[in-house]
């Protein structure tokens, strides 16, 4: 009886591991380093589609909206009134645009064709690291952010561009780069380095369904509140 109590056990115990370990494998890595700010599932325009169709979804353009980094502030833009409320304004540093969000554009008044153009921000810039996140310490010169004439990152048709993400033409699924950071200089002249994690709800480690939830997005990011070069998030 006690022998069979005891082996009762151990095979509770060996499926609990079992199902602990596919867990482990099945879960992406933890994106917390105690330093940076984690935004999880940032739900965006999830009710429009580009297709007709598709249950729970309106065939139309993707609703903008903007995100104040500090604040962690996101900001819905659906109509003329609010375009015009707040796209020239210093409130907000990155708009969402485009298909499911993905075109992610700096607030700057002189990029046109962006949300920010002839607006009050002119002192802001964007540059493109192949380099992981963990690993960036220092925000580059400002002559470097002045060369920059960076304004949008989405989709990456190849190597050289700056975009954040992939596109199977044949599956119609976004990946994220896994080593690319960018590196701001914000509006309050601070510096901040941000990753672009995932656009699907959950961060799934690997998307194989084109039916996901999406856009959801996972991202990180850091701002040096001393105004340094600092970006380090070890």
């Amino acid at each position: 009886m006690l022998f069979r109590i005891s082996l009762n056990k151990i095979l509770a115990l060996a499926a609990l591991f079992i199902a602990t370990s596919c867990a482990k494998d099945d879960a992406s890595p933890s994106l917390e380093d105690g330093k940076s700010t984690i935004i999880y599932d940032l739900a965006g325009d999830t009710k429009a589609s580009i297709a007709n169709g598709i249950d729970g979804k309106e065939k139309r353009p993707f609703y903008t909206f903007l995100y104040n980094l500090e604040q962690k502030k996101q900001i819905w833009i659906r109509n003329k009134e609010d375009s015009i409320r707040w796209f020239k304004t210093d409130e907000w540093d990155l708009a969402f645009s485009g298909n499911y969000n993905g075109d992610i554009q700096l607030n700057n008044k002189k990029y046109k064709g962006t949300p920010g153009y002839e607006g009050d921000i002119d002192n802001t810039a964007l540059i493109m690291l192949n380099e992981a996140y963990g690993v960036v310490e220092t925000a580059p010169p400002d002559s470097d952010f002045d060369k920059s004439n960076v304004s949008t990152i989405g989709w990456a048709t190849d190597n050289a561009s700056p975009g954040w993400y992939s596109y199977d033409l044949t599956t119609h699924i976004m990946k994220a780069y896994p080593n690319r950071t960018y590196i701001l200089r914000l509006s309050s002249g601070k510096y901040a380095k941000l990753q672009i994690v995932s656009a699907y709800k959950g961060n799934p480690p690997a998307v194989s369904d084109l039916y996901w939830p999406a856009p959801y997005f996972t991202f990180k990011y850091f701002i040096q509140q001393d105004g340094s070069r600092n970006l380090s998030t070890r």
